[in-house]
């Protein structure tokens, strides 16, 4: 059952006067249930417990912990068709979508829990002593992993559930031995109470210490800019637009205490497709490629907003197709008023900048809060001159610049801001002269597709769902995949301690 209150540890409490609701975009009409934001007192709370929490939990054995993880999926799949009803009337997503995301959630939980069966995720090193090396004794060195404290994490608009209340930030952290406070989105407060509770429920039945975890209501932006500037928060985790990132990043460095600030953010996720390519088998990528612009309204943060290549009558007919099968695609509805309107006046702006065509764009009349699609090209002098038409346009929007040559396409990539895919669509033949493309993309991007789309992101070892600024505030680290768990620990040494006094898996 939803209350609108906030999850203080294992307690509910709304004592706050700023109340809100959320918004369901298939209706046009807010849905019912009033949520009560966060009052500072109750931050303050959240964050008392969470500091108490953390010496014990940072030291509950790690199948322990990964009991409580497997247990919070439990308790997640046993909220049922409410947790599903609730996700579509917040976010105008389908049902499938809804049980798909419900699936990834799930599934993580459990892969962390999996990885913190054993302690070898903290990566153990022993460097033991040589006492009698001359000129200098060795000392004995031990090094692993351990936690950095409560970690806030603020949740996605777009994922209301993987990248949310219960999604890889909390499941990496909760993994690494760090309380959380999330920080609860405002378009889905009922989706993320309901996940809170699974949460707050499994902690109590594996054992885990009040505060290990906490949900936080809020509307607007203060309860988020009072989490990451409070002195007992030491890591923040964010998934968003660059704004937002940008300014609790900042936040962040300027306290008295500086903490980092994991934001995924903005990625236009360039598509290179050879004149080979698009020889061969131009209809077939432009299919492709129009059902991963509209895929999910374009609202994935690996949506292709940008392709690139070289001039050719091939290249013209690929875009007056891929035009034609983009606009095909029924229209669906954005997450949020606000969304749309944005996507809206995102796309206009980008149209009205001089030298871009609009190529295509649906036209038939839409309900409220339905994304019109749209595809437009530019000439690479143009993109070249113009940072206005390098910036994301969040929903099903693409734009294709035709290079003049492969010099000027190398230059386009080198002039890209930071991104968290590339894609290269070519041949066989074409791979023995794809070295510079692949040197130049990787400057650019954390992870580069062969023949693929970016759209989909595999959550595992080897994944890399993060890149260099603006797509990530550290490109070292991965938001998706086990190695997110690095992102809430450091490295510590012991030197010359007794065997008695070393963690069991440093002995």
């Amino acid at each position: 059952m939803i209350t609108g209150k906030n999850y203080i540890g294992f307690s509910l409490s709304g004592n706050g006067k700023i109340t809100y609701k959320t918004f369901n975009p298939e209706t046009n009409r807010e849905n019912p249930t009033i949520f009560i934001e966060a009052t500072s007192e109750e931050i303050d709370k959240a964050l008392q417990l969470a500091t108490t929490a953390f010496p014990i939990y940072r030291n509950i054995p790690g199948k322990k912990r990964a009991l409580f993880l497997n247990t919070i999926g439990d308790e997640i799949l046993d909220l049922g068709d409410e947790l599903i009803r609730t996700y579509m009337t917040e976010s105008g997503l389908a049902e499938g979508r809804a049980k798909g995301e419900r699936s990834r959630t799930i599934g993580q939980l459990r892969m962390f829990a999996g990885l913190i069966e054993t302690d070898h995720w903290r990566q153990p090193k022993i460097d033991t002593a040589i006492p009698d090396r001359a000129p200098i004794p060795k000392p004995d060195l031990r090094q692993l992993l351990i936690p950095l404290g409560p970690v806030v994490v603020f949740g996605a608009s777009n994922f209301p559930l993987a990248y949310s209340t219960a999604g890889g930030d909390t499941a990496s952290a909760l993994a690494a031995g760090c309380p959380v406070i999330v920080k609860s989105h405002p378009m889905h407060a009922g989706t993320g109470e309901l996940v809170a509770s699974a949460i707050s429920k499994a902690a109590k039945d594996t054992g885990m210490p009040d505060g290990v975890f906490s949900n936080l209501n809020s509307g607007g932006i203060e309860v988020g800019q009072t989490l990451v500037k409070h002195p007992q928060v030491k890591a923040v985790g964010f998934t968003g637009s660059i704004r937002g990132g940008r300014a609790l990043y900042d936040i962040a460095a300027r306290r008295p205490e500086p903490i980092p600030v994991f934001a995924e953010m903005g990625s236009i996720n360039p598509v290179i497709i050879t004149l080979k390519a698009l020889k061969g088998r131009a209809e077939s990528i432009a299919t492709t490629y129009s059902k991963s612009i509209t895929l999910g309204t374009g609202q994935f943060c690996t949506n292709p907003g940008l392709i690139l290549a070289i001039e050719s009558t091939e290249l013209t007919s690929f875009i007056n197709d891929l035009g034609e099968k983009t606009i095909a695609i029924a229209s669906q509805s954005m997450l949020h008023p606000n969304i749309h309107e944005a996507f809206e006046n995102k796309g206009a702006e980008v149209i009205a900048q001089e030298g871009t065509t609009l190529v295509a764009q649906y036209n038939d009349e839409t309900p409220n809060n339905y994304a019109r699609a749209a595809i437009v090209t530019v000439s690479g002098t143009a993109f070249l001159n113009n940072s206005n038409l390098h910036q994301e346009v969040f929903g099903p929007f693409s734009m294709v610049v035709q290079c003049r040559d492969e010099a000027q396409l190398l230059k386009v990539i080198s002039n890209l801001e930071g991104q968290l895919t590339g894609t290269i669509i070519a041949e066989q033949e074409d791979y023995k002269s794809l070295q510079p493309l692949i040197e130049k993309l990787q400057n650019r991007v954390g992870r580069i597709i062969i023949n693929g789309v970016p759209t989909g992101v595999e959550v595992s070892d080897a994944m890399t769902h993060g890149g260099p600024y603006p797509a990530s505030t550290d490109s070292r680290f991965t938001a998706v995949g086990n190695q997110a768990i690095k992102r809430w620990v450091r490295p510590f040494s012991y030197q010359d301690f007794p065997e008695e006094l070393l963690p069991d898996i440093l002995k």
